[in-house]
């Protein structure tokens, strides 16, 4: 999988940085009550009481799974056959001409089979990937269904016929798209990828060779993700075993935290850790496979087992979980392989079979398509994720604003920013300042100003880079009492990626449940109390500047300080409404804020009277045509 090495790279580019340090701190206080909660579980009625809390929550950060109760409209778009089993192809509908592609797996003789559902990881190829563990259920006597989720295999999104490949590049970067999108719903984007794994299951235990009260399901990577989640909350599942998956925030928020649909905003805040998924399907069997280099984690993985182990034991159940680990790194080697081909047998057949690994036929991907082009963009009337996050979020545009929406605005605006009232303790060395912007979480900036005595007007620019910008010498030189700021997290150590850009800070600062583009606001607002405060500044003559996605955090700021008393941005992105119309973005998740978009856009935010608007673009950077009052620069410039 592609995606491995660069969040390995991720992890070690971050290793030192502050703000993951400052966030890392709140995800263990936060674990911390988690594990004083679990520990004080003892009987059956207690662990209900908090299963019914837990799956609550899971659906609530889910924003709820669609409301959908269509038909399938599958079809066999050809046969396979193989020695001991034949594989069938299959198109089905898990939303209205939402397409999804997957193989079948049947053994080659009559009867009625337990039935496994597996979801796949983050290989680009999609389906091809699991012929190995999907072949060998099969012979073993399983009726398996494979898929290929969204970004993946026949299902790209973004998909550009004369690139004949993705717009977005690889399947996490199409992931993390559609998350930041989904989160300025309220919602997340694994909503998406639990229900085409529901719509799965439906078809799996409709067809006649499946038993559908013998379910199983298992996946490796993402698809171990996937497995833990659908096994969690839907009852169809009975035996699960998730592989390369399973770990603890305790290890994990530091690491290798995974794309949009594997970290819920506000998960750890809800007091949630991956083996609440475990406990919520406690009694059934679950068997958890790790490999000793995974960058999921092992020693977390030994934590959700110890843990689940015990809550097991409230049940009566210290035979339904185990834990397997194997050699080298991130997938499913031969012995984990194994493992869950024994798991499966011996809860699903009743031990009837053998577990060891048989060799199977690999045909090449193309050979395994369901699709006669090889990618469902070419099947009539098809739609991709964007198109049901744009449809929402024009349901939610047509809506009536209600009549204290501004009340509504300024609210949920203090509650994001929670403004300064008075400045930070802060110290200068030359003319570069520095100041916490929590206990040990240091902001810097530079502070120039003229050397005429008396009061002057000043200007806060909004930075995300180090080097000085000439705008900054030349307001000075003006007259003006300058102050450039950094706020927290910046410059980044980790922005390499095309679009999603410098997605992980971000991520943390939801699963903690705070709101990284809010806090920076108030950093913001931080170094204008510091101005506001000096005896040079004249506190009535205070603006401020940004450009890029900086103008979002800054625009944030001044709607809840009046006292700014101008706002000037250039190539800021104008809308989040620009987002969902052409869904491919830079630097989106840098902007995010949960659930801003079911009311608000970012025009909505500052009085146009204090806005000076150059060149407004789109998320992609390019300068737009809109209706309003912007000032565009004459091409040359």
């Amino acid at each position: 999988m592609r995606w491995c090495l660069a969040v390995l790279l991720v992890c070690s580019a971050y290793g030192q940085d502050p703000l993951l340090r400052w966030m890392n701190g709140i995800a263990q206080q936060q674990l911390d009550q988690r594990e004083a909660a679990i520990q004080a579980i003892h009987t059956t009625a207690q662990a209900e009481q908090r299963r019914a809390y837990v799956r609550a929550k899971i659906l609530e950060l889910l924003g709820g799974l669609p409301d959908y109760t269509g038909p399938l409209n599958p079809s066999v778009t050809g046969q396979i056959h193989q020695p001991g089993f034949v594989i069938e192809k299959i198109v089905f509908e898990s939303l209205p001409r939402i397409f999804v592609t997957a193989n079948l797996y049947r053994p080659d003789r009559p009867g009625k089979f337990p039935g496994i559902l597996l979801p796949l990881g983050h290989w680009e190829y999609g389906k091809p990937a699991v012929q190995q563990i999907a072949g060998n259920l099969a012979l073993k006597g399983f009726v398996v269904l494979t898929y290929d989720p969204y970004g993946q295999g026949e299902r790209l999104q973004l998909y550009d016929h004369s690139l004949e490949g993705s717009l977005a590049g690889g399947s996490t970067e199409q992931h993390l798209l559609a998350g930041g999108l989904s989160v300025l719903l309220g919602e997340s984007f694994a909503r998406y990828r639990i229900w085409d794994a529901k719509r799965a299951l439906d078809y799996l235990t409709s067809r006649p060779e499946v038993l559908p009260e013998r379910i199983g399901c298992t996946g490796c990577s993402g698809g171990g993700t996937i497995t833990t989640y659908i096994s969690a909350l839907d009852d169809r599942i009975k035996v699960a075993a998730p592989a390369c998956y399973i770990t603890s925030f305790r290890q994990l928020f530091s690491g290798a935290v995974g794309d949009s649909e594997q970290s819920l905003p506000n998960f750890l805040a809800s007091g949630l850790d991956q083996a609440d998924y475990i406990e919520l399907f406690a009694p059934k069997p679950w068997l958890i496979s790790s490999t000793q280099e995974d960058f999921f984690p092992i020693e977390g993985s030994r934590q959700a087992y110890e843990e689940a182990k015990s809550w097991y034991g409230i049940f009566g159940a210290s035979d339904k979980i185990k834990r397997v680990v194997g050699p080298g790194g991130h997938g499913t080697p031969q012995v984990i392989r194994e493992a869950i081909y024994e798991w499966m047998i011996r809860w699903l057949r009743d031990g009837d079979g053998s577990a060891k690994e048989q060799e199977v036929p690999l045909l090449p991907g193309f050979e395994l398509n369901a699709t006669g082009t090889g990618q469902v963009a070419d099947l009539t009337g098809s739609r991709e994720v964007f198109d049901i996050l744009r449809d929402e979020f024009q349901r939610h545009l047509a809506s009536a604003k209600s009549e204290d929406y501004g009340s509504g605005l300024a609210k949920a605006l203090r509650d994001l920013v929670n403004p300064p009232t008075q400045p930070p303790v802060w110290h200068a060395q030359g003319d570069q300042i520095t100041f916490d912007a929590e206990p040990g979480l240091p902001v810097s900036g530079t502070l120039l100003g003229p050397q005429s005595s008396g009061r002057h007007p000043a200007v806060l620019l909004v930075e995300t880079r180090t080097q000085l910008p000439e705008r900054a010498r030349e307001l000075a030189n003006a007259g003006n009492v300058v102050l450039v700021l950094l706020p927290r997290g910046l410059p980044s150590s980790y922005d390499a990626r095309l679009f999603s850009g410098d997605w992980l800070p971000n991520v943390r600062a939801w699963l903690i449940g705070r709101n990284l583009p809010g806090l920076r606001a108030h950093d913001i607002l931080s170094g204008y109390q510091i101005l506001k405060s000096r005896p040079d500044v004249d506190p009535t003559q205070i603006r401020a500047e940004a450009s890029g996605v900086a103008g979002v955090w800054l625009q944030l700021a001044a709607a809840v300080e009046p006292g700014i008393t101008n706002i000037a941005l250039n190539q800021t992105p104008a809308s989040f409404a620009e987002a969902f119309r052409d869904p491919l973005t830079r630097n989106l998740h840098s902007a995010v804020i949960r659930g801003f978009s079911l009311q608000f856009d970012l025009p909505d935010l500052v009085d146009a009277k204090r806005l000076t608007f150059t060149d407004p673009v789109d998320w992609l950077g390019h300068v737009i045509r809109i209706p309003g009052n912007y000032k565009y620069s004459p091409a040359a410039q």
